[in-house]
């Protein structure tokens, strides 16, 4: 099996659980003004509504020939994004903050959607959380970087489906930076914290700008 169709698997009642907080905070969706940085179509195909929707990323998906009508692709940085201040109603991020490999370009990141956006809705795995969602293994995640150089390929299913060669393995390495609840609450000082949990357990952080700012 493919390892976009494990993923996509593995993914589906998390964020159809997610769009639908997401649509209970931010009401009235059609009429909102919404920036996705990051993201792509599949997240929103669990919403019950669609917003006035910008999707922003490095270079063009899968799926950018076939856009729903009322949903805007801009190719652009998500670190440096080319709109004004407030531009939007809602700055919304799904799974993106943790591949910018940096505190450096996570806080410039942060500091973006917060500006271009009254609202936010930012939501990364959980570094304390056991199971690593990328590499679909358990603890792996924490251990010295020697070691998962030496696992990544062998003891993952993300490396037994992809077979990747040193080389990714080296960039995903560079690139994946989870995050814990203290640096959430740093890059989004102005933002609510919120936990996603399974099993007891803390899954994920969403930072909320919630819905009562943009009245």
């Amino acid at each position: 099996m493919p390892i976009h169709d494990v993923y996509a698997r593995w993914l589906r009642p998390f964020r159809r659980r997610r769009m639908r907080r997401f649509a209970r905070e931010f009401r009235a969706l059609p009429r909102l003004r919404v920036i996705d940085v990051g993201g792509s179509t599949f997240n929103w195909s669990f919403a019950p509504e669609t917003p006035r929707l910008v999707l922003v990323n490095l270079r063009a998906p899968s799926d950018a020939q076939t856009l729903p009508d009322g949903i805007r692709l801009v190719i652009g940085d998500g670190t440096r994004l080319a709109f004004a201040d407030g531009a939007f109603d809602v700055a919304f991020s799904n799974s993106v903050i943790e591949h910018l490999g940096t505190p450096e370009r996570q806080a410039a990141f942060a500091r973006e959607l917060r500006r271009v956006a009254r609202g936010v809705w930012v939501q990364t795995p959980a570094r304390g959380f056991p199971f690593e969602p990328h590499l679909l293994a358990p603890v792996v995640h924490w251990l010295p970087r020697r070691w998962q150089r030496r696992l990544l390929r062998r003891f993952t299913l993300w490396g037994w489906l992809s077979r990747p060669t040193p080389e990714r393995v080296e960039r995903f390495l560079a690139e994946t930076r989870l995050l814990g609840a203290r640096e959430m609450r740093e890059l989004f000082p102005d933002c609510e914290i919120r936990r996603e949990r399974f099993l007891g357990l803390t899954k994920s952080y969403v930072a909320v700008r919630p819905v009562a700012t943009l009245r």
